[in-house]
C-alpha cells in the first residue's frame, strides 16, 4: 500500500524586520493555523510541516537548503503573509531542488470594514507581497503552481491536493529503479526510447536484468508458498472447476502462482518500484506471467509490456499520484475498435497484463491458450473493468524532448457478452468524439501502450509534467483538430528554440 501521509510538504511564510516584533508574531500564528488546518483536511493526502516564518535572505536560504536535504520532503508551499522583498529570495530560490506551490491567499477572507485600520493593512499584506514573490520567481524562470483564493475554499484545498499529489508521485520517481527482463519487442519504436536522458530527467534508472536470474528466484519457491498463495486466488476469485485444485489445468495456476511469489521476491529485493517484460524472451519460465503482473499491479508496482519501461513508470507515478482514491490506474492498449456511427468505442485490454482494479466485480480466475509466446497455457484474471470517467494517458520519447499526452475518455459498459474473449475488458468513448481524438493522438505521436485511470483527472497529469518540465498535450472535450495540430506546431517550435 502506498501511504502518502509519509511525505512532507513544508509550509514557508515570508515577511521581513520593518514592521516589528509584534506583527511578526501574529504573522507566524497565522501561518501556523493555516498549515495546521491544511494538514488536517481530509483531501490533502500528505503531512503539511509549518516552517519558522522566514524575514531575511540568510533565513531564506536555510530553510529551501533544509528542505533540500530532508528526504520525506517532497516539496514547498510559500505563502506572503506581508510584504517580502524579492531580493531576499534569490540565493534561496537558486538553490531550490523540490517542487514549489505559491499559495496567493490572505489570513483574512472579508475586509473588516469597521475596524480596518493601518496595523491591519501592514499585517495582511499579501495582495501585493505575493505579487512581488511572484516577480522575482518568474524572474528566476522557476516552475511553480500557483494557487489562488481563500484556504479554506474547496476549489483552493483541491488544487493543493492535486499538487501534493503530483509532488509525491515525481518525489517517487527520484532514485526509483524500474527493471526491463529481455529488451524492447523487436522492431518496435514508440515502446523504446533514451533510458539515459530518462535518468537524467527524471529521475529513475531503467536496466536490463536476465530472465534466467528471475527463473532462478522463481525456482527456489516452496510448495507451502504456492499452496498459501493458491488459497488466497481461491477466496479473491472466481474459479471453475478445471483450475481448483484436482482439475485438469490447476498446475497451471500452480505455476502462475510460483511466477508471482518469485517475481514479487526478485522486485522487492532489488528494490524496483516496476518492472517490464516480453513474449519474445521467457527463457526457462513456464508461461507468460499473467496473474502475477496483474496482482502486482495491483500491489502498486508499474508494469508495462514488450519492454516498455516508459509505461512501467507512468503506471507506478498513476498509482502513486492516486493512493487511496477510489478507482484503480492500469497498464491499457488500444486493442479494436466498434466503427459503430451511433455509438462509437474503443475496445482496451493486453495479452494478459490490465490491472483487476480496474474490476467492476469480482474477476474469474482462468486458464487459456495463449497464441503468442510459445509457452503453457497461462492463468489470468478475467473481468470488464467499471464505466465511468476516465483517461488515457501515454508517456513518449521525441527524440529531443519527452512528451506526455493525454485524452479524457468515458468508460462503457460492455453491450454484449464476449464468451471468446478470456482477458480483461475495458470500453470507453474517447473525447470529444472517436475520429478527432484518435487523430489527434496520431498527430501527437503518442504510444498505443497507455496508463488507463479511473480517479486522476488531467491537472494531476499537468501538475506532474510541470514539475517534470516536459510537454503535455490534452485531447479532451473542446478539442479541434485544426486548433491542436495548431499547438503542435507551436511546441515544436518553442522547444526547438530552448534545446
Amino acid at each position: 500500500m502506498i501511504d502518502l501521509k509519509q511525505f512532507e510538504v513544508w509550509f514557508l511564510t515570508g515577511s521581513q524586520h520593518l514592521y516589528g516584533e509584534e506583527t511578526l508574531k501574529q504573522a507566524a500564528a497565522h501561518a501556523a493555523e493555516i498549515a495546521h488546518y491544511l494538514n488536517h483536511v481530509p483531501q490533502i493526502p500528505v503531512t503539511v510541516v509549518f516552517k519558522p516564518i522566514v524575514k531575511t535572505p540568510e533565513e531564506i536560504h536555510a530553510a529551501i537548503a533544509e528542505a533540500n536535504q530532508a528526504p520525506s520532503c517532497i516539496g514547498i508551499i510559500t505563502w506572503m503573509h506581508t510584504f517580502s522583498p524579492g531580493k531576499m529570495w534569490i540565493r534561496g530560490l537558486g538553490i531550490l531542488r523540490k517542487p514549489l506551490l505559491h499559495l496567493h491567499t490572505q489570513y483574512n477572507r472579508d475586509i473588516p470594514w469597521e475596524t480596518i485600520d493601518m496595523d491591519f493593512m501592514n499585517l495582511n499584506q499579501s495582495a501585493h507581497g505575493d505579487r512581488e514573490f511572484g516577480h522575482i520567481v518568474s524572474k528566476l524562470r522557476i516552475n511553480r503552481k500557483v494557487v489562488t483564493g481563500y484556504w479554506k475554499q474547496e476549489d483552493v484545498i483541491e488544487q493543493i491536493n492535486v499538487w501534493t499529489r503530483a509532488a509525491a508521485a515525481w518525489h517517487d520517481w527520484q532514485g526509483a529503479r524500474f527493471a526491463r527482463f529481455g529488451d524492447n519487442m523487436r522492431n518496435v519504436a514508440v515502446t523504446d526510447g533514451d533510458k539515459v536522458d530518462a535518468e537524467a530527467k527524471f529521475g529513475f534508472s531503467v536496466n536490463t536484468y536476465a530472465v534466467g536470474d528471475l527463473v532462478e528466484v522463481i525456482n527456489g519457491v516452496s510448495n507451502a508458498q504456492i499452496n498459501a498463495l493458491i488459497d488466497e486466488y481461491e477466496q479473491m476469485y472466481t474459479l471453475s472447476t478445471a483450475v481448483k485444485t484436482g482439475g485438469e489445468k490447476h498446475q497451471h495456476v500452480r505455476d502462475a502462482a510460483q511466477i508471482e511469489i518469485g517475481l514479487r521476491n526478485f522486485l522487492v529485493a532489488g528494490g524496483f518500484k516496476g518492472f517490464s517484460n516480453t513474449f519474445e524472451d521467457l527463457h526457462g519460465m513456464k508461461q507468460l506471467p499473467g496473474i502475477a503482473t496483474q496482482r502486482l499491479m495491483q500491489a502498486g508496482f508499474g508494469y508495462a509490456g514488450e519492454g516498455d519501461w516508459k509505461t512501467a513508470a507512468l503506471v507506478r507515478a498513476a498509482k502513486v499520484m492516486a493512493a487511496g482514491m477510489p478507482g484503480g490506474n492500469a497498464f491499457m492498449e488500444d486493442y479494436t475498435y466498434h466503427f459503430d456511427p451511433e455509438n462509437t468505442l474503443v475496445l482496451g485490454a493486453h495479452m494478459l497484463e490490465v490491472d483487476p482494479a480496474l474490476a467492476n466485480a469480482k474477476p474469474s480466475l482462468e486458464v487459456h491458450p495463449l497464441g503468442i509466446g510459445g509457452k503453457d497455457d497461462p492463468a489470468r484474471l478475467v473481468f470488464d473493468a467499471a464505466a465511468g470517467r476516465a483517461l488515457n494517458a501515454s508517456l513518449v520519447d521525441m527524440g529531443n524532448r519527452f512528451r506526455l499526452v493525454v485524452n479524457d475518455v468515458q468508460g462503457q459498459a460492455p453491450q454484449r457478452q464476449l464468451p471468446k474473449l478470456p482477458v480483461a475488458r475495458v470500453f470507453w468513448k474517447p473525447l470529444p468524439d472517436m475520429q478527432t481524438a484518435c487523430s489527434a493522438w496520431i498527430y501527437a505521436g503518442g504510444a498505443h501502450h497507455t496508463v488507463y485511470s479511473q480517479n486522476l483527472s488531467v491537472q494531476h497529469f499537468q501538475d506532474f509534467a510541470e514539475l517534470a518540465d516536459i510537454e503535455l498535450l490534452h485531447i479532451g472535450e473542446h478539442t479541434g483538430l485544426a486548433g491542436f495540430i495548431k499547438e503542435i506546431r507551436w511546441n515544436d517550435r518553442f522547444y526547438h528554440n530552448i534545446h
